[in-house]
Order: structure tokens, then sequence, then C-alpha cells
């Protein structure tokens, strides 16, 4: 990934895990982090009790194909490493950002709402 591409998802990654968070949960400044450029394992870094009260790992993509999007969930299920759900944060150009997951997964979440 070049450092353009991996900027532009940092840009991404950055607004989702501050302001999305922080209007649901409270959270401390420590819960939630964003990965430094070129840092493997998740996009959004959680701390355990972040991780228990989210379940979620996301995978932050911003980029106008989404030819990919399959491997995307792939690698978030990596990095969830079977303990949280696998997500994906694609924001297309000029376009809101969207969360894709497995549809299995979209309807544990709204069953338990």
């Amino acid at each position: 990934m070049t450092p353009k591409v991996k900027t532009k998802s940092l840009l991404l990654a950055k607004p989702c895990s501050q302001k999305n968070f922080k209007d649901f949960f409270s959270f401390k400044k420590r819960d939630v982090k964003t990965a430094l450029n070129g840092q493997s394992g998740p996009d959004i870094i959680l701390s355990k009790t972040a991780k228990k009260l989210v379940g979620v790992n996301f995978e932050c993509k911003n980029q106008g194909k989404m030819r990919t999007l399959s491997e995307w969930l792939k690698q978030s299920e990596r990095h969830a490493k079977g303990k949280l759900t696998p997500v994906v944060v694609h924001k297309g150009t000029r376009s809101r950002p969207v969360v894709i997951c497995y549809m299995e997964d979209f309807f544990k979440f709204i069953k338990e709402e």
C-alpha cells in the first residue's frame, strides 16, 4: 500500500474512532486509538474494556474502488482473531462512509437491539 493510500485510510480511521465511539460510549482517550502508518493489526485499536463493550474489529478503507471488499473483510477477520466481529468502514471518493459486515453478523447486531 502506498503512503498516500495509508494516509487516506488514517483520515477515515481517526474521525471514526474519535467521534463515533465518544458519542455512544464513555471511553477515555486511551481506550480508542488510531493505528500508525504501516502498523499491522486493526486500524482502530481498542483497549480490553473497549473490545468487551464494542465487540467489533474495524478496518478503515478510503478508496473509490471496492474490488477488494472480500479481502478487506478477510483482513478484518484475521485481525479480530475470532474474538471480535469483523467490520470494514469504507469511504469512496465524494461519498459518505459505509460499514460493511457479514450478513449473519448484521442480523446478530439487530437482534441484540
